[in-house]
């Protein structure tokens, strides 16, 4: 999923002094680079993008990694780029923000909505399988909010059902499940750097495979060279301008190179929260699996109980909002929305997504963010839940 930059009802007045859902980690580093690209003669297809695929491929442990203009246009590539087209079916997860999804709109081809595990939010493998049909061609798993989904169970269903395993890691980097990252699962994986990503360029993404074919028609793809105003075969597989500029790449080529300190950061932040909601009545800490070594959340994700109705929910951000703490509901499904309502999905299909979404807010997480702050944000939420009148917050 494409993680666009989130909005709250607040954005026109947000300033300075918010607490911010994202604030990215820059330094001297990326300043440096950037500077550096600037005085390149090329900024677009030059040696940083260049640079910033082979990182990325040696650190994510995959042969290629090809840099795209965002999560949304990567996707889109990698199902182009395996023959998926109209008449064709995508199996995904309406838990989540929709770029991902969209994705297959895109190419023509339908989406098919799937259940997800209650606990992680992750597309349920065991739940989709009696959904495969001859048509079914791929199917696009998500690590949601970063929590890795269960890849082995998703591996063993795609090849004993021959569909393509795209690996949906806009929303994570740096989480790992049994002892490999996120983003070495999937036939291909996609990953996304515009905010809230921890890995934060403002734009950009990057699609990661192993397969050298895939890799050189997602090359092909992406771009339109010069060369190309005089070809008389390119009309045969029109390529788009997808392509990173050496600006972003700049940027993310120098977060990349200090990303265990980035997450380090994150991570003292989400044990301030965690430490600090201990004296929130019934929240408990965030779910992990069993077979997830680590968990980089994107965003610190509490679940209201059921007590909480909408109308609570949206009262809940509003008092944020006015303690100055930018805070959102994670997502709207995507079987609610009116572009895939129009399609025939509909509320009451999938219970636990419905369940989960109603609910689940989301609070600032980046490494910027102190002890005292976090402090705040917890105290506020905690007398916003008593004053809306549904009590304490229960997972």
């Amino acid at each position: 999923m494409d993680t666009a930059v989130i909005t709250s009802p607040a954005d026109a007045d947000i300033g300075d002094d918010w607490l911010l859902l994202s604030d990215p980690d820059i330094s001297e580093v990326e300043v440096e680079l950037v500077q550096n690209a600037l005085a390149q003669p090329r900024l677009s297809a030059g040696r940083m993008v260049e640079h910033f695929e082979a990182s990325f491929a040696g650190w994510s442990g995959r042969r290629h990694a090809v840099a795209v203009a965002s999560g949304t246009l990567g996707t889109w590539l990698a199902l182009r780029a395996a023959g998926i087209g109209p008449g064709d079916e995508v199996i995904a997860s309406p838990y989540g923000w929709h770029q991902v999804a969209h994705a297959v709109a895109l190419v023509g081809a339908r989406v098919v909505f799937s259940e997800i595990n209650y606990w992680s939010g992750c597309l349920d493998a065991a739940r989709a399988a009696p959904l495969i049909t001859p048509r079914t061609k791929a199917a696009i798993v998500g690590n949601v909010n970063g929590h890795p989904a269960a890849w082995d169970a998703w591996r063993a269903l795609a090849d004993e059902r021959g569909i393509r395993l795209i690996e949906d890691s806009t929303e994570a980097i740096g989480s790992s499940y049994r002892g490999r990252r996120v983003g070495s699962f999937g036939d291909v994986a996609v990953f996304d750097f515009s905010q809230p990503s921890a890995l934060c360029c403002g734009e950009g993404g990057m699609v990661v495979t192993d397969d050298d074919q895939l890799a050189s028609e997602l090359r092909y793809l992406r771009a339109r060279s010069i060369a190309d105003r005089r070809s008389v075969s390119v009309g045969s597989r029109v390529p788009v301008q997808a392509s990173m500029s050496e600006l972003t790449a700049a940027l993310g080529a120098g977060q990349l190179a200090r990303i265990d300190e980035i997450l380090a950061r994150r991570k003292v932040a989400e044990a301030a929260y965690i430490e600090a909601m201990h004296s929130f009545e019934g929240i408990k800490p965030p779910y992990i699996a069993p077979d997830v070594d680590t968990v980089h959340w994107m965003l610190y994700i509490v679940h209201l109980g059921k007590r909480f109705t909408a109308s609570a929910c949206d009262q809940i951000v509003e008092d944020l909002s006015t303690e100055l703490i930018e805070s959102v509901m994670y997502c709207r499904p995507l079987h609610q929305e009116f572009a895939y309502t129009e399609l025939g999905w509909h509320r009451g299909q999938f219970p636990l997504v419905e369940r989960i979404a109603d609910r689940a807010l989301a609070l600032p997480l980046h490494g910027h963010l102190h002890a005292d702050e976090i402090r705040f944000i917890v105290r506020t939420l905690k007398d916003s839940s008593v004053n809306v009148g549904a009590g304490a917050a229960i997972y």
